[in-house]
């Protein structure tokens, strides 16, 4: 697929929701524990799963490919929901390696930016 996106297997993920305020922190370990865990890719197919929930359920598959950010128009890894999920059809994420294993995110809801999110394995 050509995508250089590793199998995240013991990966960490992070909600970014209000940086640099006092509830950051509490608010990402609630959506770590109880919303979002992670993401599971799968390079054969070009897809990937959430792993949600307190159980971390691989649901919600997205469509995997590079394409221009709609944040700048440089490339970037997307994670496309259109297509493949009913629960989150309106759902684009993007993200670009920023560091050794360390992967930033930006969640789209048409077009308008949501939160941030980081993925380090």
């Amino acid at each position: 697929m050509g995508i250089d996106v590793p199998t995240l297997l013991g990966m960490s993920s992070t909600a970014i929701v209000a940086p640099g305020t006092a509830f950051s922190a509490s608010i990402a370990g609630f959506i770590s524990y109880f919303a979002w865990q992670g993401k599971v890719f799968d390079p054969v197919s070009g897809t990937l799963k959430n792993r949600i929930g307190p159980f971390g359920l691989n649901a919600i598959i997205a469509k995997v490919y590079k394409a221009p950010s709609w944040l700048d128009g440089k490339e970037c890894i997307v994670l496309d929901y259109s297509e493949t999920s009913m629960v989150a059809h309106w759902i684009r994420d993007e993200i670009r390696l920023i560091d050794a294993n360390l992967y930033l995110g930006k969640v789209y809801w048409d077009k308008a930016k949501l939160i941030d999110f980081a993925l380090k394995f």
